[in-house]
């Protein structure tokens, strides 16, 4: 075995450890907790369509739109991601909250993901917080094969 071998090993490995882990802390609850968004009033409305591919890692691109204070907001979505294995289009609709002014809004989101797709079905929540306490919970539809568990990272751009 050749240490190039040896390295990709190695990497497939921490790969599956940290899926691993990731899968773990989705189910033992180790996100966020449901005080971070229950009890709060809705700054705003999110609605998205994203498309996922992922083997091992992931990927996501998509768009969607901020209704914030009687306003219209467009953004771009891209992520990258551990865990899954598929192709989807996920179609996203839900609620912002601690969202004070728009500049905040942008930026990177941890996302802790669950669901599943297969064809027409699918189920599965997001839950987003960026570094500002932004915090996004958002309801997918799925339409495609896909299994996806697994810690992201989401970045929304302004457009």
């Amino acid at each position: 075995m050749t240490s190039r071998d040896t390295l990709r090993l190695h990497r497939r490995d921490c790969l599956i450890l940290l899926g691993g882990t990731s899968l773990l802390s989705a189910c033992s609850g180790g996100g966020m907790p449901p005080e971070a968004y229950e009890g709060m009033m809705p700054d705003g409305e999110i609605h998205m369509r994203e498309f996922q591919a992922a083997y091992i890692g992931s990927g996501t691109a998509g768009k969607g739109t901020l209704l914030y204070r009687g306003q219209s907001y467009p953004f771009d979505v891209g992520g990258l991601g551990v865990g899954g294995v598929g192709l989807s289009e996920v179609e996203a609709e839900g609620w912002v909250y601690r969202l004070n002014n728009i500049l905040h809004f942008p930026g990177a989101y941890g996302q802790l993901r669950y669901g599943f797709a297969a064809g027409q079905k699918s189920g599965g929540d997001l839950l987003l917080e960026n570094e500002s306490g932004v915090i996004m919970r958002v309801r997918a539809k799925r339409e495609g094969l896909m299994l996806s568990l697994g810690a992201d990272v989401m970045r929304i751009r302004m457009t």
